[in-house]
């Protein structure tokens, strides 16, 4: 329990860089906190000579004092599920199992420590990198065990594999209808279930990410994976994705008091409006650390799987499935009854939509609701928009829509995109952050955790230098200043989840959080990626 008798810590920050995220972008001379808050920022002299005589220095020594960063998308605590409970099959570069041999044995190897009837999952797990370029099948699945129910996840989150047992506990049958959005895959010729489950409606329980974690282990996974956001320098995080399971286990997190990170919880769109104003409803422990944010939908799947709806066929330089769009995972009029019933209950909407063609689902939407039922900065939200053209972002701009971009694809998936799934001249656009900066967009950069980790310095790597794996250029025109990225992990994402006000600048009177790099990545942004964060400061305290 905080002991409120004594009186707070001041600590004097001096001698380095200081980037305070501000309107104005100032850099400070020496700043000042207080206990969890900042209570002063500005010149070094004028700073000094209001210190009381117990004031901690801080000698920054040339090091470059900053925001902590805040993570605008991604699926906490799933980084730590999958070091303590998953089978990693992440290949390079996430990771070193480059084909189905060496994941068939990773999984045998766990089915031999796991007692006979309970489940094994992979995860990671990506055909396009892959030696062989595709997905287990149920039989090779069933070789490893038919002992343990198995399922192989994908690495976006958006398919998986399963050998028989798994299919039977779900009651999938090789006559099961196949949902909206989603498709339990056949062989052409036999019909029997290939194992291959696509898409969110058609995977159901088993694509949630909160997929065979107790209590207990949640706990486990959120320390994990806590340690190691805030090794990155990351104190706030974001679940965007969270099943009435997820929240009851984020719910007993909160109960306990002060988890170490800030989390901003994002719940199914569809569970409402039970979970505000139904049998359901969500009672939700008053916890500032944990808070629950915007609703969260979908309208398509992801480029790896082509699944991402597009207004134009992939590219497929091989005349592999010339005709491929991609899928919406609603019909337009179930997205827009969503997106007006949210919005009428006055939620802010995160919408997942990676395709040009998904983002006109969600934008025809919003239109709509707002045609309806008119509203002031709602801040809906675009989730990844790698697509997105230029008169869709000026729709933006007048819809008040902003977005969060997935520059980590142009390093990870960089090559395959102008190689396969877009082809060279979409390719040089994904992720187009100068485009949205050109239209007045405050936009905010993410790394999807776990489908990249969370490396905030590599990300904005990304977004400034746009440089594939193999070191090609992908799209120079949409490159954007180190500034831009450092602020669309910083003050932007703060602001795009309504908490400006409280955090991600460098401001007299907001928290305490901030962190200490290596280097001032405006002085070399061609090295973001090389540098380090030194010191990761939360409420005021070194963690």
């Amino acid at each position: 329990m905080k002991d409120y008798t004594m009186a707070p810590t001041v600590k004097f920050y001096f001698n380095g860089p200081i980037l305070t995220m501000d309107s104005a972008n100032n850099l400070a001379e020496a700043i000042i906190t207080t206990g969890d808050t900042i209570s002063a920022v500005g010149g070094y002299n004028t700073l000094l000579s209001s210190l009381p005589n117990n004031a901690e220095h801080i000698d920054l020594k040339g090091k470059t004092l900053m925001p902590a960063f805040i993570d605008p998308h991604g699926h906490f605590p799933d980084p730590g599920f999958i070091k303590l409970f998953r089978v990693n099959l992440a290949a390079h570069p996430l990771g070193d199992c480059n084909n189905l041999d060496t994941a068939f044995y990773r999984l045998l190897e766990r089915c031999r420590t796991t007692p006979k009837g309970e489940w094994v999952m992979g995860a990671m797990f990506d055909n396009t990198a892959v030696e062989e370029k595709r997905m287990p099948t149920r039989t090779e699945l069933d070789v490893i065990s038919t002992e343990h129910p198995i399922w192989v996840m994908h690495a976006s989150g958006h398919n998986g594999v399963a050998n028989t047992l798994a299919l039977a506990k779900y009651n999938i049958t090789k006559d099961k209808p196949n949902p909206l959005g989603g498709r339990y895959d056949r062989d052409p010729i036999t019909g029997e279930l290939t194992g291959l489950i696509e898409g969110i409606s058609a995977m159901g329980e088993m694509g949630d990410t909160d997929f065979l974690i107790d209590r207990g282990k949640f706990k486990q996974g959120f320390n994990e994976c806590r340690n190691e956001y805030l090794q990155y320098g990351v104190t706030m995080a974001q679940n965007a994705w969270a099943s009435k399971d997820m929240l009851g286990h984020f719910a007993s997190v909160a109960k306990e008091g002060d988890p170490g990170i800030d989390i901003v919880v994002l719940p199914i769109g569809e569970l409402e409006p039970e979970l505000s104003t139904g049998i359901d409803t969500l009672n939700w422990p008053d916890n500032p650390h944990i808070a629950l944010g915007p609703r969260k939908l979908f309208s398509d799947g992801s480029f790896q799987l082509k699944t991402a709806y597009l207004s134009e066929p992939y590219y497929n330089p091989n005349n592999e499935n010339t005709e491929s769009y991609g899928v919406p995972y609603n019909a337009p009029e179930t997205l827009s009854a969503e997106v007006q019933k949210l919005h009428e209950m006055g939620f802010q909407i995160h919408c997942h939509a990676n395709g040009d063609a998904g983002a006109d689902l969600f934008l025809n939407a919003v239109d709509a609701a707002l045609e309806a039922h008119p509203r002031d900065d709602h801040r809906h939200t675009i989730i990844h928009g790698q697509a997105l053209r230029e008169d869709q972002l000026q729709r933006m701009a007048m819809l008040g829509v902003t977005v969060s971009f997935f520059p980590a694809h142009i390093y990870f998936w960089g090559d395959r995109h102008y190689d396969t799934f877009l082809g060279p001249e979409r390719a040089a656009r994904i992720s187009p952050a100068k485009s949205a900066e050109k239209y007045g967009i405050r936009y905010t950069i993410h790394n999807d955790a776990s489908v990249t980790p969370t490396r905030p310095l590599h990300l904005a790597h990304c977004a400034v230098n746009r440089l594939t794996l193999t070191g090609r250029v992908l799209g120079e025109h949409q490159r954007v200043s180190a500034l831009s990225a450092l602020r669309a992990q910083t003050i932007d994402a703060a602001w795009q989840v309504f908490q400006e006000d409280r955090r991600g600048s460098l401001e007299k009177g907001k928290l305490a959080d901030m962190i200490i790099l290596s280097c001032n990545p405006l002085s070399c942004p061609e090295k973001i990626d090389t540098m380090k964060v030194l010191k990761t400061i939360r409420y005021g305290n070194e963690v």
